[in-house]
């Protein structure tokens, strides 16, 4: 086995385009599990921690530009009041020791449907920046998970960064799973209230081959907000209303029965958690308003 350390963005490309199938490690949160339990066993690694880049965010135009080495902590502790969603994510994530060194970025690479980061990148509109020898390019990120830890990335390419805009409204984030912390989401569920062009973002996680969204329940929350007059002057909504989103929500995941448990219960717990993301994010918008 391999083990390649570029010092270079230019250098990692140069690797990756040479060995396609070397393995990239940064934190090393979900790669290690794979390689202790013998389930995947690269014929080379490229050890990301040597270049600066990666480790680097600012704006680029209109939205914020996180490199792909860029931690967990770091998120929270320096993204936390520009990407609230991100950042409650963010600390549902393992043991402080693990979001030490944990990444969006490698959360992106392993494409796991029950990644913490997918649902708020998916509420909020995020891109993913892809690059090889041959070039740089964006994708949204609802277009980059193609199937069960698959993506739409190249073999010659590596994730450069992501780029979200800083939040238009309040966000929140959910997750169920066996135990308080440090476990894999059974379910998750994220919600993003763009107060300014008048949206509703959600993502959902670890419910179906993909994170995904709920883009039906978006437009219809949307619409009844937009019917009542309440972007302007809110209010609460109506126990219907509430009880609907939380049902279009739980039909937009695909779940299956697993160890963590069964699908009716993950549709179950999908259709509460957006009701009560939601109430907690509307509360939240009112108070500004």
């Amino acid at each position: 086995m391999e083990f390649l350390q570029p010092t270079t963005w230019t250098e990692a490309l140069d690797m990756k385009a040479a060995h396609p199938e070397a393995l990239p490690i940064a934190g090393g949160t979900d790669v290690m599990v794979e390689i202790n339990f013998d389930r995947h066993r690269p014929e080379a690694f490229i050890d990301l921690t040597r270049i600066a880049e990666l480790s680097e965010w600012g704006r680029d135009g209109d939205v914020l530009r996180i490199g792909a080495g860029v931690t967990y902590t770091r998120l929270i502790n320096e993204l936390g009041d520009q990407l609230p969603g991100l950042a409650m994510a963010s600390r549902t994530v393992g043991s402080p020791q693990i979001r030490n060194r944990g990444t969006v970025g490698g959360n992106l690479g392993s494409a796991s449907p029950a990644g913490d980061a997918h649902p708020p990148l998916l509420a909020s509109g995020a891109m993913v920046e892809l690059a090889s020898v041959t070039g740089v390019r964006r994708m949204r990120a609802v277009e980059f998970y193609v199937g069960p830890k698959r993506s739409a990335m190249r073999k010659d390419e590596l994730i450069a960064a992501f780029l979200i805009e800083p939040k238009k409204g309040p966000q929140q984030f959910s997750k169920v799973g066996t135990r308080n912390a440090m476990v894999i989401a059974v379910c998750s569920f994220a919600l993003a209230i763009d107060g300014e062009r008048r949206r509703i973002g959600t993502g959902i996680g670890s419910a179906a081959p993909t994170p995904v969204t709920a883009s039906e329940a978006e437009t219809f929350l949307a619409g009844v907000i937009e019917e009542h007059d309440l972007w302007d002057k809110p209010a609460p909504l109506g126990e219907a209303a509430l009880k609907r989103f939380g049902e279009l929500v739980a039909a937009a995941a695909r779940p299956i029965d697993d160890v963590r448990g069964t699908a009716a219960y993950r549709r179950q717990a999908l259709a509460v958690m957006a009701r009560r993301s939601f109430v907690w994010a509307w509360n939240e918008y009112r108070g500004a308003a």
